[in-house]
């Protein structure tokens, strides 16, 4: 029989088994260690299985990686041994362009070192940069790195600048032709987007170079949009081979010590830390390009398949809230009319769905499970109106009589 190909042409079965497969290994690697460190701050209680913090590689991988770093700079420091300073020091080097230019100025402009500049100090800033990264917690910010405070104030001299000085855009340029790259490269290769961490420091630092170098660091520039878009496909990439979502009977998962349910659980809330990850994005990427990642990609294709199979009451509820906790509110404050953004509807029918099946599940029971349905659905509509879903909102308030819809919409 021929196989069953997805859009990449892949098999699908052999696809589906070699993520299980890959996932189990990931996890029996790191989870011993893992508990055992929780265990011993007293966090066991609290933590929800796949939205760990991101300080779980094991003490082995790291102590590899730092011994491997270490080797790369001690080699890095033997690249200029048989060379003199004046020809690899930044200083000596800008020191005798800033003579040139201070003394011979139109001589200096003819020969249009102010272009040449970025591509001379380009592999002397890079060795200074070969272990520099963002994603690291010590990593030291590049504009206190030697080479950047020795460049900062080149070419200002007492004379009056001209307006068409190219030396006032050096520092740009190199951010453009360096440090944009090197971002890329990371982005590609390092940056794991399932880390709340590591993607805090993506977004900080390229909050930082849209902010402080919006001359080069914009939506017209090549170098900028190639960096984009690595963040972009490492992003679908996560989504294509990293995101697997284990579909059960539900009474495999009625066991909650079983390893079924565990690692569905896992799964589960791994998707939406990966959700609330692709969402820190906000105001970098267009709402069309996040919406099509976090709400169709991740939420519709995996999160609400999962809702499916998770208990209808208390466990659903915290699952949706915490969903939603991700969202921007930003999404919902200019919406006109009494319907959330389309990308949403099916995870509202879902809410309306279990409002329903908590309202059916609690007839015939005590007082106190009534009226912790009750309660229940009185959340989901707080849950409704948190999207702007007003329409299902108000559909949920009628069909269960429920009478505070006005001070629950607002929040009271």
């Amino acid at each position: 029989m021929a196989p069953n190909l997805d859009s990449f042409g892949r098999d699908r079965a052999l696809y589906q088994e070699h993520a299980k497969r890959r996932i189990a290994e990931r996890e029996a690697r790191r989870e011993e260690p893992l508990i055992s460190a929780r265990e011993q701050t007293g966090k066991m209680a609290d933590h929800l299985e796949g939205l760990s913090s991101d300080d779980e590689e094991t003490s082995t991988d790291i102590t590899n990686f730092n011994l491997e770093k270490d080797r790369i700079s001690k080699e890095s420091s033997k690249v200029f041994e048989d060379v003199l300073e004046s020809f690899y020091s930044i200083d000596c080097i800008k020191s005798q362009f800033e003579a040139w230019r201070s003394k011979y100025y139109l001589s200096y402009k003819d020969a249009y070192i102010g272009l040449c500049l970025p591509k001379l100090f380009n592999p002397l800033i890079r060795l200074q940069l070969l272990t520099w990264t963002p994603l690291e917690a010590k990593c030291r910010d590049f504009e206190n790195m030697l080479w950047f405070e020795s460049l900062l104030f080149y070419g200002c001299e007492e004379r009056e600048q001209e307006k068409d000085d190219v030396d006032v855009a050096l520092l740009p340029t190199i951010v453009e032709k360096v440090i944009l790259p090197k971002l890329t490269v990371i982005a590609e290769n390092m940056w794991d987007p399932f880390s709340t961490t590591q993607t805090s420091r993506m977004v900080g630092i390229t909050l930082k170079l849209i902010n402080g170098y919006p001359s080069v660091v914009n939506a017209e520039n090549k170098n900028t949009q190639v960096y984009l878009k690595a963040l972009l496909l490492r992003m679908r990439r996560t989504l294509d081979d990293d995101v697997f979502m284990p579909l059960y009977p539900k009474n495999v998962l009625e066991n909650k010590n079983s390893g079924p349910y565990l690692f569905f659980q896992r799964q589960f809330w791994s998707s939406v830390k990966l959700l609330g990850n692709f969402l820190q994005w906000y105001g970098i990427f267009s709402n069309k390009t996040l919406q099509e990642l976090s709400i169709d990609g991740l939420l519709n294709r995996y999160i609400l398949m999962a809702f499916q199979n998770s208990e209808y009451g208390d466990d659903s509820i915290k699952k949706a809230q915490n969903v939603i906790n991700c969202f921007p509110k930003q999404w919902f404050m200019n919406l006109k009319g009494e319907r959330t953004i389309s990308q949403l509807e099916n995870f509202c029918r879902y809410l309306v769905h279990l409002a329903d099946t908590i309202y059916r599940n609690s007839i015939g029971c005590s007082d106190v499970e009534k009226r912790n349905a009750r309660e229940n659905i009185k959340q989901i509509v707080k849950l409704l109106a948190s999207v702007r879903a007003l329409d299902h909102a108000m559909s949920v308030a009628s069909d269960h009589n429920v009478k505070e819809f006005k001070s629950l919409i607002e929040g009271k």
